[in-house]
């Protein structure tokens, strides 16, 4: 991969092969980088901010997530940051009772492993895999404005501050997020059209001295209570204790081009874990570096792709976080796009047979996700007649409830 932070300039003759441009270099444009580069394409990413910054928590790899990475032979990379958690753990947010405790065995039984990593490992680690590919051109600080298809390519416009600039591909990937320029000017829905979902993430990772002894197994956690849920799980080897809580509220955050920064309200937070158990309210108390993320949404969408040009992970199907489907989504969004367009002659008809086969996908996992905040949030009675039937189910049967996503 070559790093280009110079002047961005058109290409003067077409490509021996035929050349993708990529706006976005976040989990989803750097797992289509590599998907691309190894199909046979030229791979131009163009990432509007200056530096990859350490940013976001920690995230989980689903095995249906790392199944597609290893197939980009980018899961070893991944691997050497991530951690392997052996079981997921649901208690009861108010008295910290176990509901179930499911355990994964991942590889055995989805023939991939589950994960958990934080988001700037993995991106570093698909740094480093992108690394590899000669074909593989990363623009920092250019941040796609526009663009113009015709019947023989696409030409972007790009700005480094006030400055223009041009490239030209034969097709174009949005890959830049939630706020996503590429479906704007696709006439998806304008990059402020977002659908406020009435709950916020608060983040925050914790040294492990700090939390009770059972926040260091190696381990995912998920606590349920009324109008709010938390998880946390180990990061690091061990070394930090990622920590997210999500409750239901009309605050959000000031709008930010950063998801990830806001400002927390730790007023609502600390009143949301106020009837909890001990643990739940130590982990709360005892965290300092909180962030807050308000989960917005968009509606889902007829077609990922219009032509030449295509769009992955939130650009395409933002998710609320409740079955951690969001990262995973993306990768497979690039996974599948390597596939379709590997050896195509014709790359309209290549980005509608992408579209076509991710769509009924992502819709499920989109809707499935939101009915999944429901089920996580319930109070009262609802809440006792859940737990109830989780017990009942027992763990093998639940486990194969998320068959659907995480098999072949």
């Amino acid at each position: 991969m070559r790093i280009d932070r110079g002047r961005l300039k058109a290409a003067k003759a077409p490509p021996l092969s035929p050349r993708a441009l990529i706006a976005g270099a976040g989990i989803g444009g750097l797992t289509a980088a590599i998907s691309l580069a190894r199909s046979g394409f030229e791979v131009a990413v163009f990432e509007r901010a200056e530096v990859l910054e350490e940013i976001g928590a920690g995230l989980q790899v689903t095995p249906n997530a790392a199944r597609v990475l290893a197939k980009l032979g980018a899961l070893q990379a991944v691997e050497t940051y991530a951690l392997a958690p052996t079981a997921i753990r649901i208690c009861r947010g108010r008295d910290g009772a176990e509901i179930s405790r499911l355990e994964l065995n991942a590889s055995a039984r989805w023939g991939a492993p589950y994960l958990v990593i934080h988001r700037a490992d993995l991106q570093r680690a698909l740094i480093e895999c992108a690394a590899r590919e000669n074909a593989v051109a990363l623009t920092p600080g250019g941040e796609v404005a526009g663009f113009d298809e015709d019947e023989k390519g696409v030409t972007i416009g790009l700005k480094r501050g006030l400055i223009g600039f041009g490239e030209r591909g034969d097709l174009l990937i949005g890959a830049d997020g939630l706020r996503s320029v590429v479906r704007e000017r696709l006439g998806l829905g304008a990059r402020d059209a977002t659908e406020f979902s009435g709950r916020v993430a608060f983040r925050a990772t914790l040294e492990p001295a700090a939390a009770p002894a059972h926040c260091r197994d190696p381990e995912i956690s998920l606590h349920l209570g009324a109008k709010a849920h938390l998880v946390h799980y180990p990061l690091h080897g061990g070394a930090m204790i990622n920590i997210v809580a999500v409750i239901e509220t009309g605050w959000r955050a000031a709008p930010d081009d950063n998801p990830w920064d806001g400002e927390p309200d730790r007023s609502a937070l600390t009143a949301a874990f106020a009837r909890w158990s001990g643990d739940g309210r130590r982990l709360i108390e005892a965290a300092q570096n909180w962030r807050a993320f308000p989960l917005h949404d968009r509606p889902a969408l007829g077609q990922m792709a219009i032509g030449r040009i295509a769009l992955i992970g939130d650009a395409a199907h933002p998710m609320l976080p409740f079955l951690a489907q969001g990262a995973a989504q993306a990768i497979e969004d690039a996974g599948a796009l390597g596939q379709c367009l590997e050896g195509a002659s014709d790359i309209p008809a290549a980005l509608a047979a992408f579209s076509r086969r991710r769509l009924a996908r992502v819709a499920r996992v989109q809707k499935e996700a939101a009915d999944q905040a429901r089920f996580y949030h319930m109070a009262g009675p609802l809440a006792l007649i859940r737990d109830i039937g989780m017990r009942a189910l027992g763990p093998e049967r639940l486990l194969k409830r998320y068959e659907w996503i995480y098999g072949e």
